[in-house]
């Protein structure tokens, strides 16, 4: 039974990863986990992902590309303001610039990099390095 869709996907894709796979396919889905992937491939961190709907959830199809070191979901979803990220960044990041914070936030789902240009705060939902 899966209590957390988005830690999964991550955990997956990180497993896939270390095996030294090219490709994961994740699933069930969701719009939080498409916007998360969104995200990821923005940065940089995978290829291209996806959507495939086979009537019971659909499923992502996500290329990997070697980039991941780690990455996980936060819990639980700690709460974070404009000025907070450095805090937050310390504890889940190796290093300073290393690395991205997953948020979401009033206006879309996004790095803690444009969170900070664009002055607003949101819910961790993961990390990335």
């Amino acid at each position: 039974m899966q209590m957390d869709p988005l830690a999964d996907t991550l955990s997956a894709m990180k497993n896939a990863e270390f095996s030294g796979s090219m490709e994961v396919t994740v699933r069930p889905t969701s719009k939080l986990i498409g916007d998360v992937l969104r995200v990821m491939r923005e940065d940089g961190y995978i290829g291209s992902f996806e959507y495939v709907e086979n009537g019971r959830g659909g499923e992502y199809t996500v290329e990997l590309i070697g980039r991941i070191n780690d990455c996980s979901a936060v819990k639980p979803r700690f709460e974070s303001r404009r000025d907070e990220f450095e805090k937050w960044e310390k504890r889940f990041l190796p290093a300073r610039n290393f690395g991205i914070l997953i948020v979401t936030t009033s206006s879309g789902v996004m790095d803690h990099e444009d969170a900070k240009e664009q002055g607003v705060g949101g819910q961790l939902l993961a990390y990335v390095y």
